[in-house]
């Protein structure tokens, strides 16, 4: 018996297809996924989250100010951490992005999946092919709308989509912060330390390759006296291409991180502060930050940026300073990164998230339109990751309508931008409407105002509240005058938008990293007042840990009744919108529970499960070399 030696192959056809499983890509992927789209995810890493992921372990940043942060799939999936890691372990956090990626109904993932080339045909993507190296497969997967959350655009060269480098002249877009000449300059690429405290004095002998830090370089005005920080300002690439030149900046960034750890530890102002920590991780993949950025029917400027970005098409928004980092990187003897103010929040328009000239692809990340003094600071995680709900959702609005992305205008747009409002993206200066149900119905309570449960609102805006609040216990009652078919029921609870719910830079002694809001709802019921005038309960939750949740009702009522019975710490009940829909909305989903391994051992073959037979090799050949 001969064995095949041929690589194989697979073709695989989806609706939607996203290349870049970073935070933007996962994101665009689950969210298109949710509204009933087939998609596939190809990522070129064993691990989930790019920039975040425990490759690189950058934390997540986003919107400036009070209450600002980005909710939607991005704030779901942090809760989901908060409540499982305390430890803030990326392990873990790990986990809960393979969670979302395998387990969401309709969206198959390719990990260690690298995108080689694509085909085209009269101004669109048709396929990609793909490579798994765990596998050795080679995929071919046709789509009709593409993704590209790659962050180095890699779907641009391949189609032939028009993009963008380096830094514009100040002239080009008149502005204030570009330079005076355009280059081909970006800011570089980054590896990260994490520190760990210990019981114990610790010691650190370098490798002799490390580069060697003292008093006379640039590196004390990096570090100062603290290490409060994720070493962000590790960082060079800048001044060449963070592309084709990642594996020399990387070598260099290696033998810079042990020499900065050398440094710190051993000579440096910290020293005597760092006796008992020691160097408990220390990244091999670097975090990148800019090279290509697509060209799309609008360029993000530092002027929109500035003007508060008040665009018609808004489907997300920023809100982090203009944070340009020089070129030169750890090279450069002055400060590592000027932080230029921007407004929190401002709008990204939808004509900035997708190719001007291939119909069919979109662009989310830090690859948008934009220039470089816009991007400098619309490229942080948290931004990126309510851009990739945006485009996610706008491309299931494209396949449903075989329409383009530049044809998602009037009431298609305003369509998506519903869509969003609906799965809990805020969109600054747009109001949601409430739902039809709910125009004729009859909201009580024993306190609070409950009026601020429709008035389009669901977060705090300012020094306004939007949140209904009472004492634990307290039922909320909503009631018709008839009874009306109703699909769902949509809640939304306060998550504390002032906590970023970041993961840890470093790790102290017996130190709680990550825990639930205090005034998120943990425990509550749901009663249904059936048309004979009888009260059921239709959901009893323990121990919730969304922000948003969507709960089927799919039945015919003549009133419902909410009761918060606890929140996760000493809070009343706090809750901003509670809404019954007539149609449907995507559900909120657990994936199911694993399996015993007694069921799992039951799916094998007995035969299998036997003692080897150790006969002579020469009575059984191995199969491979039968007939060789």
């Amino acid at each position: 018996m001969k064995t095949d030696n041929r690589l194989p192959q697979e073709t695989l056809h989806a609706d939607i297809c996203v290349v870049g499983g970073g935070m933007t890509g996962l994101i665009a992927a689950v969210a298109a996924a949710r509204r009933g789209c087939s998609v596939v995810l190809v990522h070129d890493r064993p691990v989930l989250g790019g920039n975040a992921s425990s490759e690189i372990r950058m934390w997540i940043c986003g919107a400036h100010g009070q209450n600002n942060k980005e909710t939607g799939l991005l704030e779901e999936i942090q809760l989901c951490n908060q409540l499982r890691n305390p430890q803030g372990t990326y392990s873990v956090w790990d986990s809960v992005l393979f969670e979302y990626g395998r387990m969401t109904p309709g969206l198959n993932t390719l990990l260690n999946c690298s995108c080689l080339d694509a085909q085209t045909e009269d101004g669109r993507l048709v396929s990609i092919d793909a490579w798994q190296l765990t596998t050795q497969t080679r995929y071919r997967i046709h789509a009709d709308i593409f993704i590209d959350s790659s962050g180095d655009s890699i779907l641009a060269p391949l189609s032939g989509a028009e993009t963008r480098s380096g830094r514009e002249s100040r002239e080009e877009f008149d502005e204030s912060l570009a330079p005076l000449k355009s280059d081909l300059k970006t800011m570089g690429n980054t590896l990260l330390l994490q520190l760990e405290e210990t019981p114990f004095p610790q010691s650190f002998t370098p490798p002799r390759w490390a580069y060697h830090f003292d008093e006379n370089s640039n590196l004390p005005s990096r570090v100062g006296t603290g290490f409060g920080h994720n070493f962000w300002w590790l960082e060079l690439g800048g001044l060449g291409n963070t592309i084709t030149d990642t594996e020399t900046y990387r070598d260099e960034l290696y033998k810079a991180a042990w020499g900065v750890w050398d440094y710190m530890k051993n000579r440096g102002p910290q020293a005597e502060k760092l006796a008992n920590w020691r160097l408990g991780w220390l990244g091999a993949l670097p975090g990148k930050r800019e090279n290509r950025r697509y060209l799309g029917d609008h360029v993000l400027t530092q002027n929109d940026i500035d003007a508060g970005g008040l665009f018609e098409d808004i489907v997300a928004y920023g809100g982090w300073s203009m944070d340009d980092h020089h070129p030169a990187g750890l090279y450069y003897p002055g400060k590592a990164t000027i932080f230029h103010p921007a407004p929190s929040p401002y709008g990204i328009p939808l004509r900035s998230l997708y190719s001007r000239n291939i119909q069919n692809l979109f662009c989310a990340g830090r690859n948008i339109s934009a220039t470089h003094c816009a991007l400098s600071s619309s490229r942080v995680m948290g931004t990126c990751s309510i851009i990739g709900q945006a485009v996610g959702t706008a491309a299931v609005l494209c396949h449903r309508r075989s329409i383009r992305p530049g044809q998602i205008t009037g009431p298609v747009l305003k369509e998506l931008q519903q869509m969003l409002m609906e799965d809990d993206c805020w969109l600054p200066g747009l109001v949601r409407p409430a739902p039809a149900p709910m125009a004729d119905a009859s909201l009580n309570a024993e306190s609070g105002e409950v009026r601020r449960l429709l008035d389009g609102h669901e977060r705090i805006m300012g020094k306004e509240d939007h949140a209904w609040e009472a004492p634990a216990g307290t039922p909320l009652t909503v009631s018709w005058d008839s009874p009306r078919k109703l699909e769902c029921l949509r809640l939304v609870f306060d998550s504390d938008l002032n906590d970023s719910k970041r993961l840890p830079e470093r790790y102290r002694l017996q130190e709680r990293h990550c825990s639930m809001p205090k005034q998120l709802v943990r425990d509550y019921r749901i009663e249904v007042q059936t048309p004979s005038g009888q009260w059921e309960t239709v959901h009893h939750e323990t121990e919730n840990r969304r922000r948003l949740a969507v709960l089927p009702l799919q039945r015919e009522i003549r009133g419902l009744r909410f009761t918060g019975e606890a929140a996760w710490g000493d809070s009343p009940i706090r809750v901003f919108s509670l809404e019954a829909h007539d149609t449907p909305l995507p559900l909120s989903r657990e994936p199911a529970p694993g399996a015993s391994w007694v069921e799992v051992i039951a799916g094998i073959d007995p035969e299998d499960l036997k003692e080897p037979d150790h006969g002579l090799e020469k009575d059984h050949p191995h199969p491979s070399r039968v007939g060789a």
